[in-house]
């Protein structure tokens, strides 16, 4: 429980800084200078008021210099980030499994964000995504390692392909992201790609019975933030429902 609460304190702070990456990432902005600041009046956010979740919550959701309210997303996000770093580490008993969960956490919150709002999912952090998988699974399982390298050529060919013949569909930053997964969560890839399938067709179901099939069909709608809550349920439930499969439906 102490390790569940320690890493639910360090998401939180992390979850700060996602936020600093999903708005200056996009915008090609520094993510470490300058100092966080009131986009309305420049004011540089104060120490005492960028305390992940509590700060928003104290200055009731406004800056405190010109009283621009500030987006409820920011703790929204941390708490999200907070919460999903402690259910990982409660999931997994070992070292390997903990680490490479929370890294992947880290990985798609930002990279959800992002492109809901612009519709890409930067190289910078699929890139980034892939050495760390690399070297957390050389570091802590090498053993494992050619399994979740052959997850992540899988992940990434089949929405390659899936790219290739829908290509408003996805986009390659998707098939980037899936394959990142694979090295992450080896073959419990395939839970996630489903899960983020199935999201994805519903939602598509909805929207088109709400505006109508031609109206519909024209609807963009990113597959990033499906492509995560794959992730996120792969990072809980993956392994179970693959011994799930192979258990009642492989002979």
């Amino acid at each position: 429980m102490e390790a569940a609460t320690f890493a639910g304190v360090l998401g939180a702070i992390v979850g700060s800084f996602l936020n600093v990456v999903a708005y200056r990432l996009p915008r090609h902005e520094s993510l470490l200078m300058p100092a966080s600041r009131c986009p309305r009046c420049g004011v540089t956010v104060k120490p005492y008021d960028n305390v992940p979740i509590l700060s928003w919550l104290l200055l009731r959701g406004r800056c405190r210099g010109c009283a621009e309210p500030i987006s409820p997303r920011y703790p929204l996000v941390e708490a999200l980030t907070a919460g999903l770093c402690a259910g990982a580490v409660l999931s997994h008993h070992s070292a390997a499994g903990i680490a490479l969960s929370v890294t992947l956490i880290l990985i798609v919150v930002p990279a959800a964000l992002i492109d809901l709002e612009y519709r890409i999912i930067p190289n910078e952090i699929t890139g980034l995504g892939a050495v760390l998988a690399l070297v957390i699974g050389l570091a802590l399982d090498p053993a494992g390692e050619p399994g979740r390298l052959i997850a992540g050529v899988a992940a990434g060919g089949f929405l390659l392909l899936a790219a290739l013949a829908y290509p408003g569909g996805m986009g390659m930053g998707d098939v980037k992201l899936a394959a990142v997964m694979g090295l992450f969560l080896g073959r419990a890839v395939a839970p996630a790609i489903m899960i983020a399938l199935v999201a994805g067709v519903l939602l598509g179901a909805v929207i088109v019975a709400r505006k109508g099939a031609q109206a519909g069909r024209k609807t963009a709608v990113p597959f990033g933030p499906f492509l995560a809550l794959g992730a996120v349920v792969a990072v809980y439930a993956g392994e179970p429902i693959v011994h799930l499969y192979l258990n009642h439906f492989v002979h």
